[in-house]
């Protein structure tokens, strides 16, 4: 009984070890920019599949802008995904052991499901405002200029502003309840 105690305690800390490690690499690294920039578009106006406001002039398919960051954050989720059960494999055949797959799969859609939400946005500012961080979003944007009009325009989800740093850690410790799962499912009694 001790022994697989032990065993599940080793492996939640090597998953969680993992998930954290391959977290900002999948988010930031392996992310398309253009996901980034359209993940979080939401509303019935039509845009293009570039996110531009569609006039219907052009000819060109359109779509709601939803449906537009809706893919945008599949696209993302599904290669943070790839990477995470990858990497995670990697690490954990490494050191010798092997995770079953039905447990693995279990944490990974633990945190495709849960990113996905987070990443559209929405979802995190209403879990913000029912946390009371609200404020904390309005008060931590940082201004950025528009590399092609020059503009300067205010940004409240990019690097170094509150929703980021509220969506990150939010990936953070759902992480560490997908470890948790993945562990009690890879070791039972």
């Amino acid at each position: 009984m001790i022994t697989k105690a032990l065993e599940r305690v080793a492996l939640t800390a090597l998953l969680d070890t993992a998930f954290s490690a391959l977290h900002p690499a999948m988010d930031h690294w392996a992310q398309r920019g253009e996901d980034a920039r359209l993940k979080g578009l939401a509303g019935r106006q039509l845009v293009h599949a570039d996110g531009t406001p569609a006039t219907g002039e052009d000819g060109r398919p359109t779509m709601t802008a939803s449906a537009c960051g809706r893919r945008a954050a599949a696209r993302h989720v599904a290669g943070y995904t790839l990477g995470q059960v990858v990497g995670t494999l990697a690490v954990t055949r490494a050191l010798g052991y092997r995770v079953p797959p039905g447990a693995l799969l279990a944490g990974a859609a633990i945190n495709a499901v849960t990113h996905f939400v987070i990443d559209r946005r929405t979802p995190l500012l209403y879990l913000a405002k029912a946390a009371r961080k609200d404020g904390y979003v309005a008060h931590c944007g940082v201004v950025r200029r528009d590399p092609e009009t020059g503009e300067f325009k205010s940004d409240t989800f990019g690097p170094g502003t509150a929703a980021m740093e509220l969506d990150q850690s939010a990936h953070r410790f759902i992480g560490l309840g997908a470890a948790v799962v993945t562990a009690a499912l890879a070791v039972r009694r």
